[in-house]
C-alpha cells in the first residue's frame, strides 16, 4: 500500500513535469455547475460538452429556469454533445429536484464525507460514479481522483491496479490516492491517455512513464510527434 503511493506520487511528478500543473479555477465553480457540465460530458469529447454547456448556459439566466423549460429545447440546445434526449432527461429531472429540496447548489453535499457525498450524488438519474466525483474534485476541491476510459487504461497498463471495470479502478486508485495529488494527477492522465497511451497504438516511445509502466504490449514504432490535447472542460465552466 505504501509503495503504491510513492509510485503514485512519482507518477504525479513526471506527469507534471511532461504536461505541467493543471491550472485550478479561482474561485472553484459551482457543484451544480460541475455537475451538470459533467452529465453533459459523458460519452463525447470536451470540446462538444462545452459547446453543448456554454448552449444551455447562454440561453437560462438561472438553472431553475430549466423548471419551466420544455425537454425537447434542452434536447435541443445540447445535440451537439450527443446522448441529448437521455441527458436533457437527466438534466430536467436533477434541476426539479434539487429545486423542490431549496438546494440548487447542493449544500447538502458540505455536511457529507466522500463516501457518502458519492453515494447522495449517484442517486440522481444519469450521475454515475465518475460524474459524481467529477463535482467532489472539481467544485469542491476533495482529494478525489474520476476514473474515465483515459484514466482507467493508463493507471492498469502502468501496473497501478489491476482492474476490469472504471468503476472498480477508481475505487482501488483511490484507496491508495496520496492526500493532494488528485487534480494534476487526474487531468495529467488524461492527457497521457488521450496524447501518448492510446487505445489501440500507444506511442511509448515518447511516454515519460515508460521506465515505470508494466504494460506488456508495448509499442516503440510508433511517431515521435504528439498533437496536444489539454483543453479541460471541467476546468471551464
Amino acid at each position: 500500500m505504501i509503495g503504491k503511493k510513492v509510485l503514485l506520487k512519482k507518477i504525479d511528478k513526471f506527469l507534471s513535469k511532461r504536461f505541467g500543473i493543471p491550472t485550478r479555477q479561482n474561485p472553484l465553480p459551482k457543484p451544480i455547475d460541475t455537475l451538470i457540465a459533467a452529465i453533459l460530458s459523458q460519452n463525447t469529447n470536451d470540446n462538444n460538452s462545452y459547446r453543448a454547456y456554454k448552449n444551455l448556459k447562454n440561453n437560462f439566466g438561472k438553472w431553475e429556469e430549466i423548471i419551466c423549460a420544455k425537454r425537447s429545447q434542452i434536447e435541443k440546445l445540447i445535440q451537439i454533445g450527443g446522448l441529448a434526449k437521455q441527458k436533457s432527461i437527466a438534466i430536467k429531472n436533477l434541476v426539479n429536484t434539487l429545486s423542490e429540496r431549496n438546494d440548487i447548489n447542493l449544500k447538502f453535499l458540505n455536511e457529507l464525507d466522500n463516501s457518502e457525498a458519492l453515494n447522495q450524488l449517484t442517486k440522481f438519474e444519469g450521475v454515475g460514479l465518475k460524474t459524481a466525483s467529477c463535482v467532489l474534485l472539481f467544485a469542491l476541491n476533495r482529494n478525489v481522483c474520476p476514473v474515465d476510459t483515459h484514466v482507467h487504461r493508463t493507471v492498469n497498463r502502468i501496473g497501478i491496479v489491476s482492474e476490469k471495470t472504471p468503476d472498480k479502478t477508481f475505487n482501488s486508485l483511490n484507496n491508495i490516492l496520496p492526500d493532494g495529488v488528485a487534480h494534476s494527477l487526474h487531468t495529467n492522465l488524461i492527457r497521457l491517455g488521450r496524447e501518448i497511451c492510446k487505445q489501440s497504438k500507444p506511442d511509448c516511445l515518447v511516454c515519460p512513464l515508460l521506465k515505470l509502466c508494466k504494460y506488456d504490449a508495448k509499442n516503440f514504432s510508433g511517431s515521435m510527434k504528439v498533437t496536444t490535447k489539454s483543453f479541460m472542460l471541467l476546468d471551464n465552466v
